[in-house]
Order: structure tokens, then C-alpha cells, then sequence
């Protein structure tokens, strides 16, 4: 897609949000099950397992065959099936209109949310969306329609397509602490939120508000990133600016490639750990691969992962 994401591209995408899925009922050690309880406990639909009987239990759920079997009480324990509305958190601020290779970090936000936006609704779930710049927030509530999809893609597109690279925005790193409290306000529980940002002002505030937010609710962070985060060009001189000043780095000196690697290591490395410290799945997605093969893989990679443990 390059430098800005289209409608046309954005819609075809629903037939590529297939492969993996976005729902709750994830096995209990899953990435993806979040830190809330999301089975309940009861007669619901699916089968879950069989367990000792314990004080308190519903003594329809008894399975008596396995009860006179074992000569001890056992209980059938199901899964509910509930439905769950996803709030699709997209960042659109001037820090991530920045790409080297193939799209801008901006447009892989706008694929990530599409594809999940589209896998929602497949998926019969109810789609809305908090997209933010480093001015504004604008909110699509949520509705489970495909109206309702579409206006979220166009109200992303909008922000979108006002980036540019001699904007007078001004960078704001408390815009994203101030969108999540605002997701706050409106998902209070069993909502799906994927976040699709840099997260750029990250900080302890930020992890508190995500940590709020998983304890009633499943939080998916997907953290879009560039290459040149990670491994700078063997270039001498690299010329970067702001929109305003332009400072010239001396990439050629070990001393100041190291520094540089150095801070965004760091930073990103402290997005990842929110995967095992806050037990709230992140997702890296690169700016040079396509979206829709990286979501496969990485959500992929955890149902493996999840099978082995």
C-alpha cells in the first residue's frame, strides 16, 4: 500500500481475514485467553471437561456414569459461548507516518484493524473503533453490521490520509495514555480491544491502563514497528527531522549507532515484556512484510505453542 492506505484495499481484506481467529474461548494457558476467566462455569454449550465434584457445584452437572464408575462424584464442566464486542484501538499520530521499505506504520495499523474488523463480523461479533491523531479522537460505536465496518475503514482512512510528511502536527506521546482511558469509559467487560500502534509514550501509566483494562476485559497489542528500529543502514550520514529540525546522524561512528540501537532496543523489548508481565499478548508487525501473512504467523505461532504446553 505504501505511504497511505486505500478503501478498495482495505475492503478486499475481508477475504483474507480468515486463518486465524480473534475469539475468547482459547485454551486456559493460551496467550489469547487474557487473565480474566472467560470460560463460565455452568451449563452452557460446549464441553469443556470433567472434575472433581467441589461444594457449591450444580448437582444437575453430576455425570452419574462417570460418578458410579469412580465411586466418587465427578461434574461436566462447559464453555459458554458469549458474544463479545471488539473495540479497535488505532493510532494514526504523526510518529507513524515512518516506513522504510514497504508501507508506513500508519497503514499497517489501518490492515491490522481492518483485518480484525473483518474477522469480528465474521465471526458475529459486534465492531467499533477509538481512532486517534495527535489532535483528535473520533469513536465508531459499536454495532455488528457491515455498515458499521465500513464506517470505521472510512473514518481510519480520514486520519489517515491527513498525514503527511510537512505537517505542522506536533507530536503528543500522552495522546495514547488519554485513548485508553477513554477505552476505559466504554469497554468495561468481556470486550476484545487491539490496540495498533507504535506505542509511542509508553510508560508506566500506560501498563497500569492496560493492566485495568485485561483484568475484565481480552487486550491484544500490536505493536507495528520498522526495520531501521533494529537495524540501522551502513550509511555514513543519515539526515532525520521532526517536521521542523533536521539533525544529521553520524552513523558511521560505532559509539553513535550503538546509542541509537541501544534506545530502541530498549523500548521495544519493554512493549514485548508486556506479554509475560502483564500476560497480555503482543503482537510485533513489521512495516516490510504483508500484514495479513505476519497476523497468520504470529497468531499461528501461539496456538502452536499453546498445543505443546
Amino acid at each position: 500500500m505504501g505511504a497511505y492506505a486505500e478503501l478498495d484495499s482495505l475492503v478486499a481484506l475481508q477475504f483474507k481475514a480468515g486463518g486465524f481467529t480473534l475469539r475468547h474461548n482459547q485454551p486456559v494457558h493460551s496467550l489469547l485467553f487474557g487473565r480474566r476467566a472467560s470460560h463460565v462455569r455452568g451449563r452452557g454449550l460446549d464441553f469443556e471437561e470433567l472434575r472433581g465434584y467441589v461444594a457449591g457445584d450444580d448437582v444437575r452437572s453430576i455425570d452419574w456414569h462417570v460418578t458410579a464408575r469412580m465411586q466418587k462424584p465427578y461434574v461436566r464442566v462447559y464453555s459458554e459461548e458469549r458474544e463479545r464486542p471488539t473495540m479497535l484501538v488505532v493510532d494514526q499520530r504523526i510518529n507513524m507516518f515512518f516506513g522504510s521499505q514497504v508501507s508506513m506504520k500508519s497503514v499497517v495499523a489501518t490492515e491490522t484493524a481492518a483485518l480484525a474488523a473483518w474477522r469480528a463480523l465474521h465471526q458475529g461479533d459486534r465492531v467499533g473503533a477509538l481512532i486517534f491523531n495527535d489532535s483528535a479522537t473520533e469513536e465508531v460505536p459499536m454495532r455488528r453490521s457491515r455498515a458499521t465496518v465500513l464506517r470505521v475503514l472510512d473514518r481510519i482512512l480520514f486520519q489517515n490520509h491527513q498525514l503527511r510528511a510537512d505537517s505542522s502536527a506536533q507530536s503528543q506521546p500522552q495522546r495514547l495514555n488519554d485513548v485508553l482511558i477513554s477505552v476505559a469509559r466504554i469497554c468495561h467487560h468481556d470486550a476484545l480491544i487491539l490496540i495498533a500502534s507504535d506505542f509511542d509514550g509508553a510508560n508506566q501509566a500506560t501498563r497500569d491502563l492496560l493492566l485495568h483494562l485485561s483484568r475484565s476485559n481480552d487486550v491484544i497489542c500490536c505493536l507495528t514497528y520498522d526495520p531501521l528500529a533494529v537495524n540501522l543502514p551502513p550509511s555514513e550520514q543519515l539526515v532525520v527531522s521532526n517536521g521542523e529540525l533536521q539533525v544529521e546522524l553520524q552513523l558511521g561512528r560505532e559509539e553513535v549507532r550503538r546509542n541509537i540501537l541501544d534506545a530502541s532496543d530498549k523500548r521495544i523489548h519493554s512493549i514485548l515484556s508486556w506479554q509475560h508481565e502483564l500476560s497480555i499478548p503482543v503482537l510485533p508487525l513489521s512495516t516490510a512484510e504483508d500484514v495479513p501473512e505476519q497476523f497468520r504467523r504470529l497468531l499461528g505461532h501461539i496456538a502452536s505453542k499453546d498445543k505443546r504446553e
